[in-house]
């Protein structure tokens, strides 16, 4: 079964149909082969009602080639909470109707699949449950989809464009037994078509050392049995989010920063629990009937307010857009920066020239780390012998990080959260001639290197100070008593020595003045949840904002943006450090980590990345997926994952073993020979929030890259189940398409475009099959057309970007397309890489383009045999824009981009 949703308009009212899937549940061994897939387009102009809508069903089956001739049934059955009723859906013989195949179907039992679509217009009233059966021929036992494949029914939801007139003030219309000890205020949203309320909770003050903590009957949204799927994210232990999707019944096993609930009408109530502000902490539970339960932690001296917002939407992204904004206005309200601190960051914000080219290489250029590749007990010779390796394997990463096990620790106490940092300079058997000596010959043995970074925890390391170690001599220290971590019975606890709150900036200051010292010019800070286990409410009171400012401060003045916060999803961090806008991003780890050696850990990863997206979109830093290796049984997977994230791309390879197909499909060269990886412009997150881990469904990641309206909407692909999976999905499911626009998509593994279609158009349906560990990833670009009198033709051109790469669109950096008088069509195009440039035109088959084409790279023609049409799609061109620049003996110049020009006739 398929989770599309789809689009349609008719005057000013907008729909959406969806298919929902329940649960996940036992595929029966008969028949292992067939598969049933729906999806719904409205038929536009056909709403006879406010809640009804004649709606086109489109059913896939899948099946043996073997039995492809049979005379296979579908009947759909659906219901408005009434009686069933029954409509046989009738085959799609027409070839041209069905949806766009960009893969080939999946192989079952060494047997290829056919695929057979079914079809029937149907009205409906909203919300309707329906469900379908099959069987291969009138003869034969009909079989429920539900029994087959274990998928439950599926809901059609309505959406509309809601009146702000018709939605009340009253927090109470909206929430079940909303709690009156809430202070609710309805404000104006500064999300378009939302609706917000701020709602406040009193919270005592803390009592000495001993934190207030208080739990809060908040209410039940929408009302019982009035939503019908809900979504949060959860602390899946202190450092870190997760996740967490259900149907009707609002369960959470662990406390959320946020949650979403979706009403059997189509709309999305969100709710957003602010912490950081004023000590207060502010979480999410629930209880056995299914009530939202505010759990509130007050570490303060004084009593305080709680802060939890609810935004109202016909959309969760507006919805959700609605919360964020106003919590960065809360947050603001209560900055604790001083007035000194902030005039710095406004003035580092700014940057120059040279901070520019710095942010564009620590973002932009591939990165290498040593956690995974060489492990810990780090040591000179071993970081050489990784350096050394790239070298050899013309792997140009532009940043290296220096993981943990660099520094002089004590190694007291089992296990390294309990071991202490003893004094600045590098383990000295490790590295005998210093840190800085290891700096020099990394940049000697590599000069692609531009940036290199170290690990340090923001208190230290794991286990602060060495009590008796050269730093806790120099600085003012505080011992302070940790809480056990919450996963992995982490043996946190205990007591630990950091520096006291007076000497926390200086403390910044010289280490990072060390480092620079060094040649090192970036760091990772990692276990900054630390600051959220110390057990006292006045050392949390004390030392959270100290550490989080005084470690901002430090790093935007000797490291600019190049710095990486990790482990650092604690509400407090979140909101008081991430969530303002008076700064320039940085790197934020948005999930756990990369485990190589857990299998079922990876889908996990990609799956977690995508929906705490939902919400780090919000906050002020570029998401970090984590490094991966590319050696690996989902290195492809990851390396997919990665390029529609919008974040870096970092690679953990072991010396030796490395992809080099797969990072020439990750980046590319610059004219500078520089290696730059292409990244969207947009973060890429989940299109299908409440769609849960255990649903067997395709994740699809979608993301944008280039201006509004012109650009290109992107969607990575994930099979995070254990069995292959088939859907079909809507062209309006693409981030940034309009219905009034022509677009033609291209699949990246195969290469594949599909023909120029709208969204409008019901047979804008896209067919996705992919196995376990299966991946794509598809774009959807743009048709600019222009007119040829003399033909009386139209033709269309689109830019794709470079070719093989995952995401090519995302090479591009300005595009151009203009006609001149004289009729001749001119495409101007900047691209930050060398590579193959694929051009999209319609009528490239019927035009001799030998004859009717130039092509220029800085003024120079390209050779013709740099040009070709593509093998694989005869509409587009080819041009292999860094065969061209190294024949011509091209140079950069100042600039790091490169411009192709493209001069046709489209009458030749």
């Amino acid at each position: 079964m398929t989770e599309p949703i789809i689009s349609g308009a008719d005057g000013n009212e907008v729909f959406q149909a969806a298919y929902i899937p329940k649960q996940k549940g036992p595929t029966p061994e008969d028949h292992p082969s067939m598969k049933a897939y729906i999806s719904t387009f409205p038929a536009l102009g056909q709403v006879t009602q406010i809640d009804k809508i004649t709606t086109i069903f489109t059913a896939l089956l899948e099946v043996d080639e073997s039995r492809a001739s049979h005379p296979w049934q579908i009947s759909l059955w659906h219901s408005d909470g009434e009686q069933w009723r029954e409509v046989p859906m009738d085959p799609l013989r027409n070839t041209s109707s069905h949806p766009v195949a960009l893969q080939p179907a999946m192989i079952n039992s060494g047997a290829s699949l056919t695929r057979l679509y079914f079809t029937t217009p149907l009205a409906i009233h909203l919300p309707t449950n329906f469900t379908i059966k099959f069987r291969s021929g009138p003869d034969q036992a009909w079989k429920w989809v539900k029994d087959h494949q274990g998928t439950f029914d599926g809901i059609v939801i309505m959406k509309t464009v809601t009146s702000q007139t018709a939605i009340s003030s009253n927090l109470e219309d909206y929430v079940e037994g909303l709690n009156p000890i809430l202070k609710a205020k309805n404000y104006r949203s500064q999300s378009p078509g939302t609706t917000l309320w701020a709602v406040e909770a009193p919270i005592d003050a803390a009592d000495g050392d001993k934190s207030t903590i208080k739990e809060i009957k908040f209410g039940l949204p929408w009302g019982a049995g009035k939503f019908t799927r809900w979504f949060a994210l959860i602390r899946i232990w202190s450092p870190w989010l997760a996740p967490r999707q259900g149907k009707s019944s609002f369960q959470l096993d662990k406390e959320a920063v946020m949650c979403s609930f979706l009403s059997n009408s189509g709309k999305h109530l969100v709710l957003l629990a602010i912490s950081g502000v004023d000590d207060v902490m502010t979480m999410f539970k629930s209880d056995n009937e299914g009530n939202v339960i505010l759990r509130i932690r007050n570490d303060g001296s004084s009593a305080e307010t709680s802060h939890v917002l609810v935004g109202l939407g016909d959309n969760f992204e507006s919805a959700n857009a609605a919360v964020m904004y106003h919590a960065r206005g809360v947050v603001v309200a209560a900055e604790t920066a001083s007035s000194e601190q902030q005039k710095e960051m406004e003035a580092l914000k700014e940057g120059d020239e040279s901070t520019k080219l710095w942010a564009e290489n620590w973002y932009d250029g591939l990165t290498y780390c040593t956690w995974n590749a060489l492990g810990q007990r780090l040591t000179e010779d071993k970081i050489l012998k990784a350096v050394e390796t790239l070298a050899e394997n013309n792997i140009n990463v532009t940043n290296f990080i220096i993981d943990d096990n660099w520094q002089s620790i004590d190694y007291r106490g089992h296990g390294q959260f309990q071991h202490g940092w003893v004094e600045f300079e590098a383990e000295r058997e490790a590295f005998p001639q210093g840190l800085k000596h290891t700096v020099q010959l990394i940049r000697e043995k590599h000069p692609s290197i531009q940036h290199i970074a170290v690990w340090h925890a923001i208190l230290g390391y794991w286990g602060g100070l060495a009590p008796d170690g050269k730093l806790a001599k120099t600085y003012k220290t505080v011992e302070v008593v940790r809480e056990d971590a919450k996963r992995r019975n982490l043996p946190l606890g205990g007591k630990m020595t950091v520096v006291a709150k007076e000497d926390v900036q200086k403390f910044y200051n010289d280490f990072y003045q060390f480092l620079s010292s060094c040649g090192v010019d970036a760091v990772k800070t990692d276990a900054q949840f630390m600051l959220d286990t110390f057990v006292s409410a006045k050392d949390r009171r004390d030392l959270i904002s100290t550490y989080l400012d005084a470690w901002t401060i430090s790093t935007l003045r000797h490291f600019s943006v190049k710095a990486i916060s990790c482990m650092s999803q604690t509400p407090q961090i979140l909101f008081h450090s991430q969530l303002p806008q008076n700064k320039p991003p940085i790197l934020v780890r948005n999930s756990d980590d990369f485990f190589p050696e857990v299998p079922t850990s990876h889908p996990w990863h990609i799956f977690t990345n995508a929906h705490n997206a939902l919400f780090t979109q919000h906050l002020n830093l570029i998401p970090d997926w984590d490094m991966f290796q590319t050696v690996h049984e989902y290195s492809a997977f990851h390396a997919a994952a990665r390029c529609v994230s919008g974040g870096p791309i970092y690679i953990t390879d072991v010396p030796g073993q490395h992809d080099l197909d797969l990072i020439g499909q990750m980046t590319g060269p610059t004219p500078r020979g520089k290696t730059v990886i292409f990244r969207p412009s947009v973060v890429g997150k989940s299109l299908d929030q409440y769609n849960g881990y255990d649903d067997d469904n395709l994740l699809l990641v979608g993301t944008y890259h280039g201006a509004a309206i012109t650009g290109t909407g992107i969607i990575g692909i994930f099979n995070v189940s254990q069995r292959p999976l088939s859907e079909l999905i809507p062209l309006s499911k693409f981030p940034g398409t309009i219905e009034a626009q022509l677009y033609v998509v291209r699949a990246h593994r195969s290469g594949l475009i599909s023909k120029p279609m709208q969204i409008v158009d019901t047979k804008s349906l896209l067919y996705v099959s992919l196995g376990v560990r299966g991946y794509d990833i598809l774009s959807a670009y743009p048709l600019r057309g222009f007119v040829d009198e003399k033909k009386t033709e139209t033709t269309w051109i689109a830019n794709l970007g470079l070719l093989g790469k995952m995401a090519g669109a995302a090479a591009i950096v300005d595009n151009r397309m203009t006609k001149l008088e004289n009729g001749r069509i001119v495409i101007d195009t900047n691209l930050k890489a060398l590579g193959i440039l694929g051009i999209y035109i319609s009528t490239l088959p019927t035009i001799s383009w030998k004859d009717s084409m130039m092509i220029t790279i800085l003024g120079k023609v390209l050779p013709v045999h740099t040009i070709s049409v593509s093998k694989v799609d005869e509409h587009v061109l080819e041009i292999d824009v860094e065969k061209a620049w190294k024949e011509l003996e091209l140079r950069s110049g100042w600039s790091n981009e490169v411009e192709v020009m493209i001069h046709f006739n489209p009458s030749h």
